[in-house]
């Protein structure tokens, strides 16, 4: 089964050059990775490793609703499977996304269409983009507490100068040393 061999190659060269957030949403401001860079991206690799995607749609949701101008918005729901097949034995891997878009003319099935195409390779060959978008991307370090304040907490005789120690200290190192002064408040109880 060479389609697996094909998506893998494909896979290896992005992950090299990925797919940066170049376009730019005019009303809201965010970036995204339009449909052209993703064919631009794509379409040459899938001709090099002979590697066909072939979509079908086998669902579609249609809404109208009202633009605050009152014209006609429509949302569209589109199920979509894609098959991968392999040009050099025939062989097959279908990929299922859903694509959502709206519109308030005749574009939004293709904006749909062109959103579950996205997503599908996205998914499929695991294309990088810039930015932080990974929660194991960026790593959170815990304080450790204070052990000039550990030893403070260990020093103190009773449980009013231990409460007086504690009230002193800011309130970011009272979280720190919680359990410190936890487990000395029971022992001098």
């Amino acid at each position: 089964m060479k389609v697996y061999e094909k998506i893998a190659a494909i896979t290896a060269e992005l992950s090299k050059i990925g797919i940066s957030k170049d376009s730019k949403n005019q009303s809201q401001g965010y970036k995204f990775r339009g449909i052209d860079q993703v064919y631009g991206a794509l379409s040459p690799l899938l001709a090099k490793h002979g590697l066909c995607i072939l979509p079908r749609v086998t669902a579609r949701e249609v809404v109208e609703r009202q633009n605050r101008q009152g014209g006609a918005l429509f949302y569209v729901t589109l199920t979509v499977e894609f098959d991968f097949v392999a040009a050099e034995d025939g062989s097959k891997h279908t990929v299922v996304t859903i694509g959502e878009a709206m519109d308030s003319g005749d574009k939004a099935s293709n904006k749909a269409m062109s959103a579950a195409y996205k997503y599908a390779a996205f998914q499929a060959f695991c294309i990088p983009t810039e930015g932080d978008n990974d929660a194991d991307a960026t790593t959170h370090e815990v304080a450790a507490p204070d052990l000039a304040v550990l030893a403070q907490i260990a020093a103190q005789p009773d449980v009013a100068s231990l409460t007086a120690l504690f009230k002193s200290l800011p309130v970011d190192a009272r979280q720190l040393h919680m359990d410190a002064f936890q487990t000395r408040k029971k022992e001098l109880v």
